[in-house]
């Protein structure tokens, strides 16, 4: 039986990188954490080393999430805190995109967090309580050429977010987007490039902060309630070169996509 008085989060993308670095610091704070990952034996290991609950989700699937949130709710009683972290990048030439590149992006980063918030959401509302965190990018803020299906996904993650919360609001729940710059997880490491200049540009993919650092921002953020949680330096960089000289912004990014296909 759930403890009474404890929160229970779900957190997806859970048995790796910033989601399972969340995870930790929400078990460390008292929170009971489900975690959920498409990887079975990532999860199950992850969760057996933090002690708490794992399930294996494909979040592009809606009937398991559906049945998987059902499932939790019995078991440990309403999602107080879901944690939307599950995500992949593909880069390069956009030309040499295949649709199923497309899909894949868009079905994991964008389509994954419709599914749980339609499947966690109307409880939230139902009892008044209840608070969203999507795990965007700094990509969701300023539109890097060379990751277009990834600024994609992560640009609509953030309109959502943003758009959710105000109406949300309403209800008693509250929507954080957290976007990062880079960070060093197994996502970054696993970076699919598809590009004659492949190699060029895994190269200069700067070196990420730490999943540690990353996390503990994300939760100062989250705690203060914040619309819009950037992390890191390079994230606020971008974000107010963006905002506030959007033209050189542009020249930026048109600029990087010469150089690197020179």
């Amino acid at each position: 039986m759930p403890h009474p008085t404890s929160t229970l989060a779900l957190v997806t993308g859970g048995a790796s990188g910033i989601g399972r670095g969340l995870a930790e610091r929400l078990i460390a704070r008292g929170h009971r954490v489900v975690l959920a990952d498409v990887h079975a034996d990532r999860v199950a290991d992850a969760a057996r080393s933090l002690g708490c609950a794992g399930v294996q989700l494909d979040v592009r699937d809606p009937e398991a999430v559906r049945a998987a949130v059902e499932s939790i709710e019995r078991e440990h009683g309403p999602i107080d805190l879901l944690v939307n972290s599950a995500g992949i990048v593909r880069a390069g030439d956009t030309h040499l995109f295949e649709l199923d590149d497309w899909r894949q992006v868009i079905d994991v980063n964008l389509y994954g967090v419709v599914h749980t918030v339609h499947a966690v959401y109307p409880g939230m509302v139902a009892r008044r309580r209840g608070r969203i965190l999507n795990i965007a990018s700094i990509a969701g803020l300023f539109p890097s050429a060379g990751q277009v299906s990834y600024v994609a996904s992560k640009t609509a993650v953030v309109g959502l977010s943003h758009a959710l919360r105000a109406e949300a609001s309403g209800h008693g729940v509250s929507v954080c987007v957290a976007c990062p710059g880079v960070i060093d997880t197994p996502m970054t490491e696993g970076l699919v490039v598809k590009s004659p200049n492949a190699a060029r540009v895994k190269a200069l993919v700067p070196r990420g902060l730490d999943v540690g650092t990353c996390c503990d921002v994300i939760l100062r953020g989250l705690d203060r309630d914040e619309a819009t949680i950037l992390v890191g330096g390079l994230a606020h960089a971008l974000a107010a070169l963006q905002r506030l000289c959007p033209r050189l912004a542009a020249a930026v990014n048109t600029l990087g996509v010469r150089w690197l296909t020179r």
